[in-house]
């Protein structure tokens, strides 16, 4: 059933959902800095992530012009070197739309898509299939699927699911939603080469137990290390390591879920001294509790929290 190039139909693992960095230094606003974009992707790539997705809703990408879009795919390509695969994010309320952003990925060298249900527009289940299907037919990459219905107002059924996964090139799903029964329901119906990646960080463990293949996740950008480790001592059967080390994540996640996603986690990477957590209109900075909360559970795992290197906006 899958055509997907070895990478993506293989994709298990943690894979990170990479924040877009943007200048903070009064001299260039909000452009992207691109330079620790570059140094952040090989950084998590060094530590053992499985992928990146970029341009994605950690990357802010609804805020993202095409031309951005464009070179932050390109920047994560030429990076990744072929090292692990590059997911980009092309999804849109507008099929059209969504089509053009899933060309340029394909120009830009992307190794597959991450294409979100339509938000806004609340269309059926029908309307969903056609949505992906036009997708799929209209470029030649592989695509997960990407359900989070919190954020879209818009999900997709088991038996949608199933019937865009017969669809050659659409080889696996995000599953955002955190509700346990789904994968092992998923893993039945559509037998073990379709890719089940939790987008749920909380779950995430849960999750591989009950057939899931990875998570592409937020928390991994603070901790890849700690991350791929609980995933690769649950891979070996490990599951009390697996448990112990899901357990150190907890406080952690919460953290970076106290406010809307990529607040938290980019003013965890200025913590660290990656990047800025300047994020762009209408998100705006922490609030002072997130702050401190993200502080503590940053320092509690030892990631090196420092004083911040950058001036947050204001």
């Amino acid at each position: 059933m899958l055509h997907a190039t070895p990478m993506i139909a293989r994709l298990s693992g943690y894979v990170t959902a990479v924040p877009t960095p943007f200048h903070h230094d009064g001299l260039h606003g909000d452009a992207i800095d691109e330079q620790r974009f570059a140094r952040f992707c090989d950084g998590q790539i060094r530590q053992g992530v499985a992928g990146l997705v970029v341009c994605g809703t950690t990357g802010e990408a609804p805020t993202l012009s095409p031309a951005e879009q464009d070179r932050l795919v390109r920047l994560a390509v030429e990076v990744a070197h072929h090292r692990v695969p590059v997911i980009a994010g092309a999804g849109a309320a507008s099929t059209s739309h969504a089509i053009d952003l899933a060309r340029a990925a394909e120009r830009e060298g992307a190794d597959g898509l991450l294409i979100v249900t339509p938000y806004y527009v609340r269309p059926s289940q029908e309307g969903l299939a056609r949505h992906f299907a036009a997708i799929h037919d209209a470029t030649g990459l592989p695509i997960l699927l990407y359900d989070v219905p919190a954020r879209t107002c818009s999900g997709l059924e088991i038996e949608t699911i199933a019937r865009l996964a017969a669809l050659p090139r659409i080889v696996g799903l995000k599953d955002a939603t955190g509700d346990l029964a789904r994968p092992a329901r998923l893993r039945r119906l559509l037998g073990n080469d379709f890719r089940l990646m939790t987008g749920d960080d909380g779950t995430a463990l849960g999750f591989f137990a009950e057939g899931g293949n990875g998570c592409i996740s937020v928390t991994s950008n603070v901790a890849p290390k700690l991350c791929t480790q609980m995933y690769d001592a649950w891979a070996r059967g490990d599951g009390a390591e697996a448990g112990m080390l899901s357990a150190l994540l907890v406080k952690l996640t919460r953290a970076l879920f106290a406010e809307s996603n990529p607040v938290p986690v980019k003013y965890a990477l200025e913590l660290m001294g990656h990047m800025s957590a300047a994020v762009r209109l209408p998100l705006t900075a922490p609030a002072e509790p997130t702050r401190a909360l993200v502080a503590d559970a940053v320092a509690r795992l030892g990631m090196g929290c420092v004083r911040p290197r950058y001036r947050l906006a204001s």
